[in-house]
């Protein structure tokens, strides 16, 4: 991600919120923003490109784990629009995702999707393991 992508990312960014139905604030998509310019931060994105048009998004980090030596990543978003579904974008994120960080170090990628998100699911259950792991969220605010 450049600091030139971020219009091509907006509109993508918007997409993922409107799928998920919610809707960040100003302050989160740009603290998210620059976040992923910060060489500071293990927070990375990637953008999938048709032409000169953006067509998907990735946003991934890493963190310590209990479990592992090295770090793991969590893939935290994937979106591809909608006509472009189906057609190996989101595929290709994922594999973008999981080459930089097996070359960073990382021991594993993993990552969540929604229990009604069968599309998505069906490219999952293609390219990863399904780890059994029920998640819950406890929320301040």
């Amino acid at each position: 991600m450049r600091p030139e992508d971020r219009d091509a990312w907006m509109p993508l960014w918007l997409g993922y919120q409107t799928f998920y139905e919610v809707s960040l604030s100003d302050l989160v998509t740009d603290t998210l923003w620059s976040r992923m310019l910060d060489a500071a931060e293990p927070v990375f994105a990637a953008l999938a490109w048709d032409g000169e048009k953006a067509v998907g998004l990735v946003h991934f980090l890493y963190h310590r784990n209990t479990w592992t030596v090295g770090d793991l990543c969590y893939l935290n978003d994937l979106f591809t629009l909608p006509a472009m579904r189906g057609t190996g974008v989101g595929r290709a994120l994922i594999a973008h995702c999981c080459d930089t960080a097996k070359a960073a170090g990382c021991e594993s990628v993993y990552w969540h999707t929604h229990e009604t998100n069968s599309t998505a699911q069906a490219l999952y259950n293609k390219v990863a393991k399904r780890s059994g792991f029920i998640q819950y969220a406890h929320s301040y605010g």
